[in-house]
């Protein structure tokens, strides 16, 4: 396996954009134990199912908000059986179908890997301190959580009230 000093860092909150391939190497680079790599990628929606999107801004805490990611992947490690994961978040100004998450998580077994994956991006979808606006033809507006999120993370255990993104 790797050494930890040359292994890249499990949260990276950035403006660039990441590379899945490039990511997923660097995951999984020297650890024979990993029988599977599991990953999720979300993008920005240009809203054709409801208001038009034209731009999202995320904003975040410096430093807070990479600690609550890596205390969510320090959970998912107690909870599942896993070699690695790698958290990477942007902010700024996104435009709709640039990449906005990726979520990537290693494991000897693919079932393992699976529910870490969706469990570390419910976590993240309630939990990681990020704020979005997003702009279309009528203006700018932030966006609430929404209660089907909270639903989501409460199926691992954790409960949620009083949630004001």
């Amino acid at each position: 396996m790797n050494s930890p000093a040359s292994r890249p860092p499990r949260v990276s909150v950035q403006t660039a954009d990441f590379d899945l391939s490039a990511e997923t190497l660097a995951l999984r680079a020297d650890d024979g134990g990993v029988g599977a790599v599991v990953s999720f990628v979300g993008t920005v929606r240009d809203g054709a199912d409801s208001t038009p999107v034209t731009l999202m801004e995320l904003e975040h805490y410096p430093g807070m908000t990479e600690a609550a990611i890596e205390a969510m992947i320090d959970e998912a490690f107690r909870r599942f059986d896993l070699r690695g994961a790698r958290v990477i978040h942007r902010v700024g100004a996104l435009r709709p179908r640039e990449q906005i998450v990726l979520v990537l998580v290693s494991s000897r077994h693919r079932g393992q890997a699976f529910q870490a994956c969706e469990f570390l991006m419910d976590y993240l979808k309630t939990q990681a301190p990020f704020w979005k606006k997003e702009h279309g033809p009528d203006g700018a507006r932030w966006v609430d959580a929404r209660v089907a999120d909270d639903e989501a993370l409460a199926r691992w255990g954790i409960n949620v009230e009083g949630n004001g993104r």
